[in-house]
């Protein structure tokens, strides 16, 4: 305790002479109420990144650990489908940066890896620093003990709806009996869509839609992805079919770089518009929340910028009273992600998934009869994988798929 060179006397002291307490014991105040001098960032203990080691795993996924001396490794799962040799080579080149820094130093890291490298933003750069973001909250919970959400004021909840998927009613039926109430499918086609569809195209895939319906009954909330493969031209006109049976919202309507087209799609409809998977960035979903192009945003914390950024896009929307349902067809890292985001912000709505981790976690998350997963306790991203299980995982050759014109064989987006 230090003392001043003027009066002797010790901080602590001095409160309480100025208090008359002094000679009061049982009247002092907690050693905790005292403001102490704060320490240097340097004397803050000592905790180094030593090595960024990533994994392609089956069926498209990487994984990622950033490792420490301390012994504590933090997980994240930097994914861009169909470039996973490309994003091993981004990691690779932001691990000069990462080596020997403190890995607790989250927000200042994320800065300077998307800031310094100058060509801001897309794909490449944003998908791998979503997962080492997502690694280093991992590392910060396990330091300090606690599961992330309660880094930032959480949980706000203590389970989080998920949905399954379901592509005719015989799946939906599976689906309902495993225990999910909230379901997306595809628009079923029997080809790429044309630009311009005629009746039997919407009249198809409406029918489809409606077995659904039929099979999850009214209760069922049922998503439709539109997956950016419909045409403006011809997503109104289905979106218009789908509408007397109620779609949950109806996803990427159409590619979403013209944000002005998916407003004037938006306004055409009372069924709720999402859009999200393939946004990046705060500065991405401005424009989509400040023109009102989706109601529901799906930021994917594997490309949008992880954890840190998906806190900031959930607060953006909360302010247009937009609710966030995070993208996620990838793996349980990715899920561990979303569920501690869900915990900590109060606009969620649902969370996307297709692996609860069997195979690759020691304690595979587990959907409750409400449709749930609880969300995890434990220190940091709440997870370990089961590195036994995962030696068959390890490797892949995924690739996106190719799809082109029935009658022409011209590009068409898949």
């Amino acid at each position: 305790m230090r003392k001043s060179e003027k009066t002797g006397m010790s901080r602590r002291e001095a409160i309480q002479a100025v208090l008359g307490v002094a000679a009061m014991g049982s009247m002092l105040l907690p050693k905790s109420s005292y403001a102490s001098v704060p320490l240097p960032f340097s004397e803050y203990g000592s905790v180094k990144i030593t090595r960024l080691e990533t994994f392609l795993v089956k069926p498209r996924w990487i994984f990622l650990k950033i490792h420490t001396d301390s012994g504590i490794f933090g997980l994240g799962e930097p994914l861009l489908e169909g470039r996973a040799l490309t994003i091993r080579t981004a990691i690779q080149e932001v691990e000069p940066y990462l080596i020997g820094k403190d890995p607790r130093q989250v927000v200042h890291h994320w800065q300077a890896i998307y800031r310094h490298a100058f060509y801001r933003g897309g794909p490449i750069l944003t998908s791998a620093l979503s997962g080492i973001d997502q690694a280093l909250w991992d590392i910060k919970g396990k330091l300090l003990g606690v599961p992330v959400h309660e880094l930032f004021g959480g949980p706000t909840r203590d389970r989080v709806r998920v949905y399954g998927r379901a592509a005719n009613a015989e799946d939906m039926k599976k689906r309902k009996a495993e225990g999910y109430t909230v379901i997306k499918t595809g628009v079923a086609k029997k080809n790429p869509a044309n630009i311009v569809e005629n009746p039997a195209f919407i009249k198809y895939a409406a029918d489809n839609f409606a077995s659904l319906r039929e099979a999850g009954g009214p209760e069922m909330d049922i998503a439709i992805d539109f997956h950016g493969a419909i045409s403006q031209q011809t997503s109104k006109v289905l979106i218009k079919e789908l509408e007397q049976y109620q779609p949950m919202f109806v996803e990427e309507p159409c590619q979403a770089q013209n944000v002005d087209t998916m407003v004037d799609i938006a306004r055409g409809t009372h069924i709720p518009i999402a859009t999200g998977e393939r946004i990046f960035t705060k500065w991405g979903f401005r424009e989509i929340l400040e023109k009102g192009a989706a109601s529901i945003v799906q930021p994917d914390l594997c490309h949008a910028g992880g954890i840190t950024e998906g806190r900031i896009i959930a607060g953006m929307a909360e302010a247009y009273y937009v609710p966030i349902a995070p993208h996620n067809p990838m793996g349980p890292i990715s899920l561990a992600t979303g569920l501690q985001l869900a915990a900590s912000v109060p606009n969620f709505l649902v969370q996307e998934q297709v692996s609860l981790g069997e195979g690759y976690l020691k304690n595979p998350f587990k959907l409750q009869k409400d449709g749930t997963v609880m969300v995890p306790k434990t220190p940091g991203l709440g997870i370990e994988l089961d590195e036994d299980k995962m030696k068959e995982m390890i490797g892949h050759d995924w690739k996106n798929p190719e799809t082109y014109n029935a009658l022409d064989g011209s590009v068409v987006d898949w």
